[in-house]
């Protein structure tokens, strides 16, 4: 079947929603620091660790994987060339991913005067190296890393075209995830400037993870000719098994989590589970394309880059209102981790609604234009009309 025959990819929306909310659960089942509650007593971590157990079925690795999937389908259907491609890539991702490393720059300095470490934090702000890494790490907030990471990945779409020729290719995912691996590993061995090593790290990141690129364009590919019924049935059972299989090998991971109240370092398939939950995932839902799934999927979806961005707004905000107004000292882990749960995934969605609601702002969600190109069409028409 050819691809622009295909309709309406309302499995793929379902996996854009549940990999958006699986990133908030991921971020929203840790204490103020981060680490599963490290003062508190092993029985009380179960609960937040599952959680985050489970958000790990749609990590930030998920964002690459479907993205990667978008960018095999609008090559192969517009065949833009190199310079069109990562042109229009860096709009969509680079202009808002500036503005987001500014905003998210300067909004953490709500959460240093709450917790007492705003000079501190001024200080960082001044020096130029901060910034650097902000732009070239996206080490803004937490979650920033995916937009520069990725954008940097999609250079190399030419290499993930060779998948959609031939779509074995797809399995150098698990030749570049370990080679990845292990180099990473050699960087952690012994002594060097910490920032220093993050680049390292990530440029190693960057080759390993286009690997997922050319799994994407792969199953991209096999997408486009057409999965009958039954493969699909097969395809879909066999996901199931094997995202179980990547779940057992986490398993011990967030076993020494709760023992602990840290978390731990990931090793061997304790990362590999982590790292091809993506894959399996996708194929869950791929193989679920002939279900009878609701348009509400599709209506969420839209919303789900700007669910991303903000989401450590209303994490941040929870946290303040808890910590100011003494509330945390009275919440049990669990309490902690479900309202702030119940808090942020909501709360996402609805400022992402209102964000895209407004014209001025809509395109920092992904929602609309940049006002300048706005106003650029706008002349352009007017001028044809002379």
């Amino acid at each position: 079947m050819n691809a622009k025959q295909k309709p309406r990819l309302v499995w793929f929306d379902a996996n854009r929603v549940c990999a958006a909310f699986g990133v908030i659960l991921i971020h929203a089942t840790t204490n103020f620091s981060g680490q599963p509650f490290t003062q508190a007593n092993p029985d009380e971590r179960v609960v937040p660790v599952l959680l985050r157990s489970i958000g790990d079925f749609s990590g930030s690795e998920m964002f690459f994987f479907f993205s990667l999937f978008l960018m095999a389908m609008r090559v192969d259907r517009r065949r833009p060339t190199y310079r069109e491609a990562i042109l229009t890539q860096a709009e969509r991702l680079l202009i808002p991913f500036a503005f987001w490393t500014v905003f998210y720059a300067f909004f953490r300095l709500l959460k240093a005067e709450a917790f007492n470490y705003a000079p501190q934090y001024w200080d960082r702000l001044t020096e130029l190296k901060t910034w650097f890494s902000y732009f070239l790490l996206g080490q803004s907030q937490y979650h920033m890393h995916f937009i520069p990471t990725l954008f940097i990945i999609f250079l190399f779409y030419p290499v993930m075209r060779l998948a959609m020729r031939y779509p074995l290719l797809g399995v150098s995912l698990f030749v570049t995830l370990s080679i990845m691996n292990q180099t990473q590993a050699y960087f952690y061995s012994f002594q060097m400037d910490p920032l220093l090593r993050a680049y390292l790290v990530r440029i190693v990141k960057i080759f390993g993870y286009v690997g997922y690129g050319m799994a994407a364009f792969a199953l991209y590919q096999l997408w486009k000719e057409g999965i009958p019924r039954g493969e699909a049935k097969l395809i879909r059972r066999g996901a199931i098994f094997f995202a179980a299989m990547a779940y057992i090998a986490v398993l011990p991971y967030y076993g020494k989590s709760v023992a602990t109240g840290l978390w731990a370092v990931r090793e061997d398939w304790n990362l590999y589970g982590k790292l091809l939950m993506p894959l399996f995932m996708f194929c869950i839902f791929m193989g679920g394309q002939y279900r009878d799934w609701s348009p509400a999927w599709s209506k969420t979806a839209k919303y789900t880059f700007g669910i991303y961005l903000v989401h450590p707004i209303l994490i941040d905000l929870y946290d303040i209102f808890i910590y100011s107004t003494g509330l945390y000292a009275h919440m049990r882990p669990t309490a902690t981790v479900v309202f702030r749960i119940a808090f942020a995934m909501p709360g996402a969605y609805y400022l992402t609604k209102l964000i895209g609601s407004l014209p001025l702002l809509a395109w920092t969600v992904g929602l609309g234009e940049t006002p300048w190109k706005v106003r650029r069409q706008t002349l352009a028409a007017a001028a044809s009309k002379k």
